[in-house]
């Protein structure tokens, strides 16, 4: 719901400077939901049907709302909870990032997790002025592991 929130807290100000950006971080579990994280999954697929219906919205307004779908990511959180098994292990948390992918999410294309300046990355150009005909969207940054050309 914060999501919710905060567009209703901020969307009346962009609609009157018709301009404004919203984002809303999903993932790739919004997508193939995870069986032993139904709950996570359920949660994003959420956050996918609220930014639609928002753009659709907004349509025409100069506001986009999109979402973005970061897949395995080595986030500082992520990092921390493998710093455990990768020392046990004798391994960096990168490799054991990397095996975590290959066992859980196997479709990667890239085979590794994702940095998270890379999907930051995604962010910034959701939120920039570029991103002007882009709305609607559900903006991959999962590395391919959503299996599907669209």
């Amino acid at each position: 719901m914060s999501g919710v929130r905060l567009s209703r807290a901020y969307v009346p100000g962009m609609l009157e400077r018709n301009w404004g950006r919203v984002v809303f971080l999903s993932s790739e579990s919004g997508l193939n939901i995870p069986p032993g994280m139904i709950h996570y999954g359920f949660t994003k697929t959420a956050n996918l049907s609220i930014s639609r219906g928002l753009a659709k919205r907004l349509a025409g307004t100069g506001v986009t709302v999109n979402a973005v779908l970061p897949g395995p990511t080595l986030s500082e959180g992520v990092e921390a909870m493998l710093k455990e098994s990768a020392e046990k292990a004798g391994q960096s948390v990168e490799q054991v990032a990397i095996a975590f992918v290959k066992a859980n999410r196997s479709s990667s294309i890239i085979q590794r997790a994702a940095s998270a300046e890379e999907v930051a990355n995604m962010v910034v150009y959701a939120c920039s002025p570029q991103a002007s005909a882009t709305t609607g969207a559900a903006l991959r940054v999962d590395g391919g592991v959503v299996d599907t050309i669209a």
